[in-house]
């Protein structure tokens, strides 16, 4: 992430400042799980979409900082919020701060981050950036309950997917970018431009998570096969599925459906095993890729208004990242 980061540099820099700064209190349990989280921040990708997003609109500016500080606050609150939902044990490598203290107190801890994030928010002034971002709230629960609401069964169709990760991944990275380019005074256009960007960023970026969910790579810092586990079908496997016979599929849907039901009378590690080789088998992986390229040909259509510059370069070689990147 240096490579982005050096195109922001002294912008990223001041955007650290005003988040270390933020997340003080006088409260001593307080400060050491704030300690915790903040040495566990991840690649920090959203705050710098927020500045380079800006960038290439009209500039950055002291509101862009104070609003990239205020979206990544809400981002590392939503996980921890998620880690307890979704019993996660393990984020960025490391316990989840609910394995290390409690629930109560992950939630809690959440929710200060979330008031740190609406201060930072009144700070900016701008009711057009605290619309897009009040709608990015209600789009992130709207997405998990969709999820948790898509009935008895974990099978969804492929259109159901897509409709929740929009909402539960894809619209915070859309707001960050329009929200961005707002803080930056973009034009109306603009602004359409890279809400559409950062909404096709946040598909490739989810559709990449789940590959990694059929890896067997070690060192991706979180268990994989975890949405299976959790009971959610992504698109690797939901298209393998339509692609298969459908007495083999109805195998596969038995053994996943034990395996989320943490059933005893199967082996985990064999049953994953054979998931991975069914999904491999069928092209579910493949497929994968192929939605990320169509969602990346229409992200650098929407920046094909603005001039050619670095901003621009660092947004599209962001988005081959977000595609190409190994954990």
């Amino acid at each position: 992430m240096d490579k982005f980061r050096s195109v922001i540099q002294t912008e990223f820099r001041q955007f650290e400042e005003v988040f270390a700064g933020i997340l003080q209190s006088d409260n001593p349990l307080l400060n050491e799980v704030l300690d915790y989280v903040y040495a566990k921040r991840g690649k920090q990708l959203r705050p710098i979409l927020v500045l380079l997003s800006a960038g290439l609109s009209r500039g950055i500016t002291s509101k862009t900082i104070q609003t990239a500080a205020s979206l990544e606050l809400m981002h590392t609150a939503s996980l921890m919020h998620d880690d307890v939902v979704d019993d996660t044990p393990m984020r960025r490598g490391a316990k989840a701060t609910h394995e290390v203290w409690s629930n109560k107190i992950a939630i809690l801890v959440g929710d200060f981050m979330l008031s740190k994030a609406i201060e930072l928010l009144s700070a900016v002034r701008n009711t057009s950036i605290l619309s897009i971002i009040s709608e990015m709230c209600a789009s992130l629960t709207s997405g998990e309950l969709l999820q948790l609401h898509s009935g008895e069964s974990m099978w969804i169709s492929e259109e159901q997917y897509l409709q929740v990760i929009k909402h539960k991944t894809a619209h915070l990275f859309s707001a960050c970018s329009e929200a961005g380019a707002v803080s930056a005074g973009a034009t109306n256009r603009q602004q359409t431009a890279m809400r559409q960007f950062g909404m096709c960023l946040g598909l490739c970026f989810q559709l990449k998570d789940d590959v990694f969910d059929y890896s067997d790579i070690e060192d991706l810092g979180k268990p994989t096969m975890n949405d299976l586990r959790d009971g959610k079908a992504t698109v690797p496997i939901i298209k393998s599925l339509q692609r298969a016979p459908k007495e083999e599929a109805e195998h596969i849907k038995e053994i996943a459906e034990a395996l989320a039901n943490k059933s005893p009378h199967i082996d985990n590690f064999e049953a994953e095993q054979e998931i991975r080789s069914f999904v491999l088998r069928y092209d579910g992986i493949r497929y994968a890729y192929q939605l990320m390229d169509k969602y990346r040909k229409k992200a650098v259509d929407a920046l094909s208004i603005f001039p050619d510059n670095k901003y621009k370069d660092s947004l599209i070689s962001l988005l081959d990242y977000a595609i190409q990147r190994m954990y």
